[in-house]
């Protein structure tokens, strides 16, 4: 039976830097490289030694989840890490959003990522990972990136529910909610204004939020908040009204201008 690893979003970012990581704390037999671009999944196969299967696929397409599906069905495995890395946002106003955009990331951060649990469910093993990547804009509504932090918010309940419905077969489920990571490319793809927001201090680096999040799945911690923002963000939104914190970042974002 092979022990294999499945990682959405593993063209860049933090997914390519959770294969590298998984690659040495887990020595799965392949990692299965999911993502739409195939040159980018390649280069990241490259990175690894020998272990890394290219999927090109796009998530929210019906037609090439069903042939995941199969996939899974016609080859004997066990899933023992599965890291929905995949995600996409946009900055600035609701009213400024194109339709397309707006159904795309909830197509992709929501429906795509419960989908993609959903199907490898049956093959993961005890003592199997699974990592959902949400956010720290997912503790609040976000004035100007509402529609991303509501899928993140999404993320989060999900996750919760999973980690206790899993918990009794030994399945380890964390929700990942990092502050900013100035070394992905989320950032410049999210705002044309993106100098506004690269700057953002004590911004993490992937490396930290892989390293960070992998030792908390270990444990089973229910959620990872890598670094000192996340964290404090996390235990304030517990008491913080919605209506204050949305008037202060809506102050802070005035400032910036």
């Amino acid at each position: 039976m092979k022990r294999i690893a499945v990682i959405t979003g593993a063209s860049s970012g933090l997914g390519k830097e959770y294969a590298k990581a998984v690659e040495k704390q887990l020595a799965p037999d392949e990692i299965w490289l999911i993502a739409r671009r195939q040159q980018q999944l390649e280069e990241t196969a490259a990175s690894l030694q020998g272990k890394g299967r290219v999927i090109p696929m796009d998530i929210t397409r019906k037609e090439d989840m069903d042939a995941f599906t199969a996939m899974l069905d016609e080859e004997e495995v066990q899933i023992i890490c599965l890291i929905n890395a995949a995600g996409m946002g946009r900055i600035g106003s609701i009213a400024s959003q194109s339709r397309k955009d707006t159904v795309n990331m909830i197509q992709l951060n929501c429906t795509a990522l419960a989908e993609m649990t959903n199907i490898c469910i049956p093959y993961l093993i005890k003592g199997a990972w699974v990592l959902q990547i949400a956010s720290i804009a997912g503790f609040q509504p976000m004035p100007y990136l509402g529609v991303y932090a509501a899928t993140k918010a999404f993320v989060q309940s999900y996750s919760k529910a999973l980690h206790h419905e899993l918990k009794a077969d030994g399945i380890h489920v964390t929700c990942v909610c990092p502050y900013w990571i100035k070394d992905t490319e989320f950032i410049g793809i999210a705002s044309e204004e993106s100098k506004d927001y690269a700057w953002m201090p004590l911004a993490l680096k992937r490396s930290d939020v892989v390293n960070r999040s992998l030792a908390d799945v270990r444990v089973n911690r229910l959620m990872s908040t890598p670094g000192l923002i996340s964290s404090t963000e996390r235990y304030l939104s517990r008491i913080v009204p919605d209506t204050l914190t949305m008037k202060v970042l809506d102050r802070f974002r005035q400032i910036r201008k």
